[in-house]
């Protein structure tokens, strides 16, 4: 689940707080790195146990509900939602349920929330057709969740605070977690029963190394990559960049340098898009302008093998 996308993410954020927080260890600092990539594993997973969690709610709503049919002796509510067989096969998910009995919280915590969210859901148009629709099989049932998660959960402001306070890196996270999760509901098949497989922290070893190797590459060799900056920088007004901006940089540099599997254009418009995110407005086209500058002059000079093409 992990990917570079997140992981250049979180080496630009660390990097960043590195350099800001002046205690300047790089063990610690690398130790910080891996446990906020695997924070963001933590929530992949915890959003996935919610839509467990809401299932219950349900299941509390309907018992009550029923209880007041038999005591009237009006019709017994719908069991649909209660019993969505998608919901149902998550809810015993082998590996969902190893990492929820590692956790020292749960959406057990929260029961004021679930009610909450509960009650959106069944006041909701997607909810209202899925009860009156005819279908009833494991494909309408996780297409429910799926169009649930992205009208809901993915834009809820109840559940940002929620999260926020239980970890500082989670807000940072959610918007990438959510559509590791709404990939893992459609990749859900009823036949695999409990043993569907969920994403993996890291897809491999290799993109683990990569998260380590980025952030000592771009810390242990600074004051080269600076230079690097200066010596391209001709045309532009390198004094006046943003601190951010240099951060950016220096962090490009080093996968440029240190990853030749990467090409020069992927690099670059990962740091830009970045930028976007993290800089000043005008950052972006000054920062894709100086790394296809410094990237040129890199491959000029030797320092760097592989080639730049114009990709972009």
């Amino acid at each position: 689940m992990i990917n570079r996308e997140l992981i250049r993410t979180k080496v630009v954020q660390l990097t960043y707080a590195y350099y800001q927080n002046g205690s300047k260890n790089i063990e610690t600092a690398e130790k910080e790195l891996i446990f906020s990539l695997s924070k963001a594993y933590d929530l992949y997973n915890y959003m996935l146990a919610l839509i467990v969690g809401i299932t219950r709610e349900s299941r509390r709503h309907l018992e009550v509900a029923e209880s007041r049919a038999k005591r009237e002796g009006t019709p017994m509510p719908s069991r649909k939602f209660a019993d969505n067989r998608f919901a149902l096969q998550l809810e015993e998910n082998k590996m969902l349920l190893d990492f929820m009995e590692t956790q020292k919280t749960t959406w057990n915590d929260e029961p004021e929330f679930l009610k909450k969210i509960y009650t959106q859901i069944t006041e909701c148009d997607i909810y209202k057709e899925y009860m009156d629709a005819k279908e009833d099989d494991y494909q309408t049932d996780r297409e429910l969740w799926r169009k649930l998660y992205r009208t809901l959960i993915e834009q809820n402001e109840s559940l940002d605070a929620l999260l926020e306070e239980k970890s500082l890196y989670w807000n940072d996270d959610k918007e990438v977690v959510d559509t590791f999760v709404v990939k893992t509901i459609k990749r859900f098949e009823e036949k695999n029963g409990a043993s569907q497989p969920l994403l993996p922290e890291y897809d491999s070893e290799e993109d683990k190394e990569y998260a380590r190797k980025l952030f000592r590459a771009t810390i242990m060799n600074a004051d080269e990559y600076q230079h690097y900056m200066s010596e391209a920088s001709q045309n532009w007004d390198f004094s006046r960049l943003a601190y951010m901006d240099i951060v950016i940089m220096q962090i490009a540099i080093a996968e440029m340098l240190s990853f030749p599997s990467i090409p020069v254009s992927v690099t670059i418009n990962e740091f830009v898009e970045l930028s976007k995110i993290y800089s000043t407005p005008r950052s972006a086209s000054y920062i894709n302008g100086m790394l296809d500058a410094i990237a040129h002059h890199l491959a000029e000079t030797g320092r760097m093998l592989k080639s730049v093409r114009n990709e972009k």
